[in-house]
């Protein structure tokens, strides 16, 4: 029972790929239904973990792991259909690559830490997350105009930047302090 939340942690990991399918094959009803089974899960799987004292260092790197795979490959999957322009997606990459690579590098350089997401940073995927969702809504059913997800999109790009930029700051924060 206590790899119950491991578990849901790795199926999220594996939706990834189906979800992007999707996106590309523009099934956006089905991918709807995917995303709130991931969104489930996710819940689940943090739930399970503190209620079986189930927390391990696998969940505390592959959960956020899973939501960022998921989410990159959501917004790649979107752009190259057009519902998103290019440089948004590789902005959410570009922040993700970020905020992973300079994860590694603490690793390598100072060992293990906890992984720890900002308020900004949990901001940031909050308002990617709602974006993509209310994206995907409107190919079903349309009820927003362009412009309101026009200004969706730009606050996306505007928290997304200032979230990157922090995370650098904070984690070459704490690399400067190790050095000491």
């Amino acid at each position: 029972m206590k790899q119950l939340p491991n578990l849901l942690t790795t199926l999220r990991l594996l939706l990834a790929l189906p979800l992007c399918w999707m996106i590309l094959r523009q099934q956006y009803e089905q991918v709807l239904w995917l995303a709130l089974a991931a969104g489930i899960s996710d819940g689940l799987d943090g739930w399970f973990a503190r209620r079986l004292d189930a927390t391990t260092r696998y969940g505390a790197v592959m959960d956020p792991l899973a939501d960022k795979l998921m989410l990159s490959g959501a917004y790649l999957s979107m752009a190259a259909v057009g519902l998103i322009p290019w440089w948004l997606a590789m902005l959410v990459l570009g922040r993700d690559l970020v905020i992973v690579a300079g994860a590694l590098v603490y690793h390598k350089l100072y060992g293990a830490y906890d992984m720890e997401p900002t308020a900004l940073g949990k901001f940031s995927t909050f308002l990617q997350i709602g974006f993509a969702l209310t994206l995907l809504v409107q190919q079903v059913t349309p009820v927003l105009p362009v412009q309101a997800l026009e200004g969706l999109m730009y606050t996306v790009a505007a928290v997304t930047s200032v979230s990157g930029i922090h995370y650098v700051h904070v984690w070459g924060a704490r690399a400067m302090a190790q050095r000491r």
